[in-house]
């Protein structure tokens, strides 16, 4: 084959830029000016403070003065010193198991309700998802501390005193708080109904399964995905629960320390006390756990989470 024999390259058209490095440069300085407000604020709102907080955790530091290098001393403090500490992980860790799967219960329970309402569906998901815009609020909080204080609706209606006041039943009452603000799992749930396929149910009921064999089979199995990926953020959430503590307990975390929750206690020690390398040792601490717990959720997920794409390859 000579060289005429070959075909003549096609002529570039008008406008398309070269594919040479230059070109590819410049599609690279590009998109660093687009994404530089971002890097720029990730850099100075949370990747330095990041640092600065780690560095503090190993100083003592008051506020006021210049920290002081301790090592580790903070951290054995906490573990080996300081038995509100350990009273606050237990705190914390109560109501994540109280907290976090009653409110996945009652989102879920709702969401199927709402699944099957033909008339006035936009009005129930907007009333059921109002708390949530609502958020863990001062206000609210405060509103739900005289709810559950002596004399309040609670007392009123079960004349069970205020629970508040009540070493076991504050954590239940700083609960019901979370639970009631059920409406962001909920929109998800119901995001997560209306993709199961109709075929499903029609087929378990043509093998005479009933609702609750339904339900147990088609929609949990199909659901498993939408109920892992609420319970991680919802667990992410309930570690750093902070607001509703401070105003049912009015920062102090009572009765008898039941409602000293772990950010509670972590911001007592640096604001109130102005321990603000123990405290920041304490945010690292939880940093770490939550990253340990939301480890062990995805490795346990392989076990109940059903994938349709898996099933099909």
């Amino acid at each position: 084959m000579t060289t005429t024999d070959l075909p003549a390259p096609r002529a570039r058209a008008a406008g398309t830029p070269a594919a040479g490095p230059p070109a590819r440069r410049r599609r690279e300085g590009a998109a660093w000016v687009f994404l530089s407000p971002w890097v720029l604020g990730a850099s100075v709102l949370t990747l330095l403070p990041m640092a600065v907080s780690l560095y503090l955790s190993f100083t003592d530091y008051d506020l006021f003065n210049p920290p002081h290098w301790v090592g580790v001393r903070n951290y054995t403090q906490m573990f080996t010193e300081d038995p509100r500490y350990w009273r606050s992980v237990g705190a914390t860790l109560g109501y994540v198991v109280l907290a976090v799967p009653l409110q996945l219960a009652v989102a879920l329970a709702v969401a199927v309700a709402l699944k099957s309402v033909r008339r006035g569906k936009g009005f129930y998901r907007s009333a059921f998802y109002a708390p949530s815009l609502l958020g863990a609020s001062m206000s609210i909080a405060l509103v739900w501390r005289a709810i559950f204080n002596d004399g309040g609706t609670v007392d009123d209606l079960l004349g069970t005193g205020g629970w508040v006041n009540r070493p076991g039943w504050a954590l239940l009452a700083v609960a019901l708080l979370t639970v009631w603000q059920f409406g962001s799992p909920m929109v998800i749930f119901l995001a997560g109904l209306q993709q199961i396929p109709a075929e499903l149910y029609e087929a378990a009921a043509v093998d005479g399964a009933g609702r609750v064999r339904r339900f147990l089979s088609v929609t949990l199995p199909m659901l498993s995905p939408v109920l892992f990926f609420n319970l991680v953020l919802q667990t992410i959430q309930a570690f750093q629960v902070f607001t509703p503590a401070f105003a049912v307990s009015a920062g102090k975390g009572g009765p008898a320390d039941s409602t000293l929750f772990y950010t509670l206690y972590l911001y007592d020690r640096g604001f109130v006390a102005s321990h603000m390398g123990y405290a920041s040792a304490m945010a690292w601490v939880l940093l770490l756990a939550i990253g340990a717990v939301t480890l062990v959720l995805f490795r346990t997920s392989r076990s109940w989470v059903f994938y349709a794409d898996e099933e099909a390859r």
